[in-house]
């Protein structure tokens, strides 16, 4: 009891509550502190309270679907008149305080059972051994709800171990390579440790990957590989393709992304064979095509040889990194690996179409020596790495289930929700894990498998939910709680054709059950009577709330309950809450009736509240368009009344203007004016042109509203003087005159100018003619004789 602490001893302080748990934060010892925190964990002094979040119920389906905690009352007689249906969806606890028996309480339960447990092996006798138990579970889960159960591991002794050696032939390992050719004897001594038979195989790869057991059957293989056979990764030219090393040096094999070597074998002296008629390559860049080499090796099981009961390691030896997802491009290799085999003749055939995507999940990193001679140190440290973790992990986990994995053992690691860890666990050592397992949602026939890294035995888990009622009904089709017209399902009615109502107690007669329902619904929606009511022959009969008031309306679209709230008050405590407004006391204001009546705060110094230009409203004005607070005396957004005034001004002051015949009318009840020779308003002058183009200068003073103004008008206009007439007309005429004359002289240039064009051109024509100068025979001049007829001669 927090009581019992005397503040003198030690001091408390409260951090945090609510209805579930309390913390207190401890003036005292950090390790006492922690012990105690540790105990409230695990003892579950605070836990998750149960609670149904319900929303719009109308079967027991429904209920069961809205939440883990949900349960559904199927007791006859458990709602009220009046009272919606919803009400049978509750906890259980809250169920049986309203009445509902236990045995009239529907609630699916969590279901688990074993479908394959089969026994973990002692040792390997040349069969399958069983390492992982159980072997096959099925689940059924309510949805939100978990389920736990326990998964079982021993590492079996003498467990056949496969090992793969994976060689970076690239021309930097050429020392390497010498060294690992005369490593045979040494390796298979180092497995003989390990198991009784030893096979080896070759192959390429950069790091031991794989999960072992203690074996006592142990093969070997062999592969290598350089890199990707295009451009930029290797040369392209047909010579260097076949000779890729230094010119000097003889020794050199045609480059190549991956080959197999050699098979699973026990042989010393064929690995030793195998290993020697190894050559080096070569290729351009610095990272290797290791992973693609890693790939193959490990999918391509029917012709590396894998055996299906076995750990599965690979070596691998390179000195330098990977090309990682990505590099492709560079070559123009788009297409992610497959993660198929695509091996023919021993080779890789599918190194320049795919990219590797994914890295090795699990696997064990050493330094080679200058020599590499302590390959085999390294083989066997990483060995025992790999072989003494243990990881539990998941695969094809359906959508919207979680797994938390919680390791047993005695070196264990946290719980996590992608794969579960248990450290140093010696060969015959029995761990095992707590498997948690949710389902978010409702789903059928799911499956997906759980498995340890690098062990070939799973554990496949058959997920199903239950998310459906088993109400055990009266078998009858009618039923007289359901006034003989309808059938009962899980406590409720379902009627026949031609009821409805929550008994079936309506006829729909003539009318289709349709339009009957669409009466029910507001603004043509599809939600009956706002989901607060039931629709009766045409008519919402409305229910009640949790706290027993009443909804109403014509579709129980109101309530008293949902009214804003002041001070954790509804409707401050100050006023009634009607259809979700509240309605204040006498004396009290605002939306949640939170303030008291007064206009102090809103009052001007001209004793007016908020100059008229807004409402008071919780002792503070709320102004029209454009006032601003506090007391909305200044419109910032407002237009410029020097000019929506202007009119009145002239009609005003000068009896002029558009409003000069209705000047009163228009202007009076707005403006009261004043003509002044000087101004005694401080506020700004207004200077604006009239329809006569005079120049009125003017002061206005708003006052009291929002269109009232008091205005001083100068007497004086600033007028231009009116223009000669005399002058205009006379300018006028002898403008027009002596553009005349300039128009007759334009003409005559025009045709002076065309004569003397033509007359230049006869000029020329006649200087061009050449007239003969000889006498015609024929031609007689004129001969004119004159006679005088009275000359006689004498």
């Amino acid at each position: 009891m927090v009581e019992s602490l005397h503040p003198d001893s030690v001091q408390h302080q409260l951090l945090t509550t609510d209805e579930n748990c309390i913390f207190l934060l401890l003036d005292m010892d950090p390790c006492l502190l922690f012990f105690l925190l540790l105990l409230i964990g695990r003892n579950g002094l605070c836990q998750q309270a149960e609670v149904c979040l319900k929303s719009v119920i109308n079967s027991c389906e429904d209920c069961i679907r809205s939440g883990p905690y949900c349960m559904w009352c199927k007791d006859l007689n458990f709602t009220k008149s009046g009272e919606q249906e919803t009400v049978r969806c509750d906890t259980k606890a809250k169920l049986i305080e309203r009445g509902c028996k236990t045995e009239d309480i529907i609630f699916p339960e969590d279901s688990k059972q074993i479908d394959k447990e089969d026994p973990l092996s002692e040792s390997f006798n040349q069969e399958k051994p069983v390492q992982l138990s159980p072997q096959k579970i099925s689940l059924k889960l309510r949805p939100g709800l978990s389920t736990t159960f326990s998964v079982s591991f021993k590492r079996v002794q003498g467990y056949p171990v496969d090992l793969y050696y994976l060689m970076d032939l690239s021309y930097s390992m050429k020392d390497d390579l010498e060294n690992v050719k005369g490593l045979g004897k040494d390796l298979f001594e180092a497995l003989k440790n390990i198991t009784d038979y030893a096979q080896i195989g070759d192959r390429i790869l950069c790091t031991l990957t794989g999960i072992a057991s203690t074996s006592s059957h142990v093969l070997t293989r062999f592969g290598a590989f350089v890199d990707k056979t295009v451009l930029p990764y290797t040369n392209t030219n047909k010579e260097k393709l076949q000779k890729p090393c230094d010119e000097n040096d003889q020794q050199c094999q045609a480059a190549f992304g991956y080959r197999h070597v050699l098979n699973m074998t026990s042989s010393e002296t064929q690995f030793k064979e195998k290993v020697t008629e190894q050559f080096i390559s070569g290729n351009l860049d610095s990272p290797e095509g290791s992973l693609d080499a890693m790939m193959q090796a490990a999918v391509c099981g029917d012709k590396i040889g894998w055996r299906n009961s076995s750990t599965r390691l690979i070596v691998l030896t390179t000195d330098a990194g990977f090309h990682m997802a990505g590099d492709g491009k560079l070559a123009g290799i788009l297409e992610p690996s497959d993660e198929q085999c695509h091996m023919e003749n021993r080779r890789y055939t599918k190194s320049i179409d795919m990219e590797l995507s994914e890295m090795i999940p699990k696997s064990e990193v050493g330094v080679l020596s200058s020599d590499s001679k302590n390959v085999v140190e390294l083989i066997k440290t990483a060995y025992n790495s790999l072989s003494s973790k243990v990881t539990l992990t998941h695969d094809n986990l359906p959508d919207n289930v979680r797994v938390i994995y919680t390791p047993k053992c005695k070196d264990a690691g946290q719980p996590g929700n992608s794969e579960g860890v248990c450290n140093n666990v010696k060969p015959g050592e029995k761990i095992s894990f707590d498997v948690t397992v949710t389902a978010e949602s409702c789903m059928n026939d799911k499956s997906f498998t759980i498995r340890p890294l690098g062990i070939k035995d799973t554990l496949t888990v058959s997920l199903s939910t239950n998310c459906d009622c088993e109400c055990k009904d009266p078998e009858d089709s009618i039923h007289s709680h359901c006034k003989g017209k309808g059938r009962v399902k899980c406590g409720i009615c379902s009627c026949s054709e031609g009821y409805v109502g929550q008994f079936c107690e309506c006829s729909i007669g003539d009318k289709d059950k349709r339009s009957l329902r669409a009466s029910c619904q507001r603004n043509n929606g599809t939600m009956e009577c706002e989901g607060r009511g039931d629709c009766v022959c045409g008519r919402c009969q409305c229910h009640t709330t949790e706290s027993g008031s009443s909804y109403h309306g014509d579709y129980c679209e109101c309530d008293n309950e949902h009214c804003e709230k002041f001070q954790n008050k509804l409707c401050g405590g100050t006023g009634k809450c009607n259809c979700g407004r509240c309605e204040c006391n006498a004396g009290y204001e605002g939306s949640a009736c939170q303030c008291k009546v007064s206009e102090e705060a809103c009052r001007t110094l001209n004793d007016t509240v908020c100059f008229g230009r807004g409402t008071c409203k919780c002792n503070r004005c709320e102004c029209k368009e454009g006032y601003q607070r506090p007391q909305c005396q200044l419109c910032l957004g407002c237009p410029d009344p020097c000019q929506t005034k202007l009119n009145c001004i002239e009609c005003l002051g000068f009896d002029s203007g558009p409003f000069k015949k209705n000047c009163s009318v228009a202007c009076r009840k707005s403006i009261y004016h004043e003509m002044v020779d000087q101004f005694t308003i401080p506020d700004k002058q207004c200077l604006q042109k009239d329809t006569e183009g005079c120049w009125i200068k003017f002061k206005l003073d708003q006052l009291v509203r929002e269109d009232n103004y008091k205005a001083e008008i100068l007497k004086q206009r600033d007028c231009p003087e009116p223009p000669s007439v005399v002058a205009i007309i006379g300018g006028s005429i002898a403008s027009v005159a002596l553009i005349g004359i300039l128009l007759l002289m334009l003409i005559k240039l025009l045709l002076y100018m065309k004569d003397l064009k033509e007359f230049r051109k006869f000029e020329n024509e006649k200087k061009k003619s050449k007239w003969a100068e000889a006498d015609n025979p024929l031609f007689q001049n004129a001969t004119t004789t004159v006679t005088n007829p009275t000359f006689t001669g004498e």
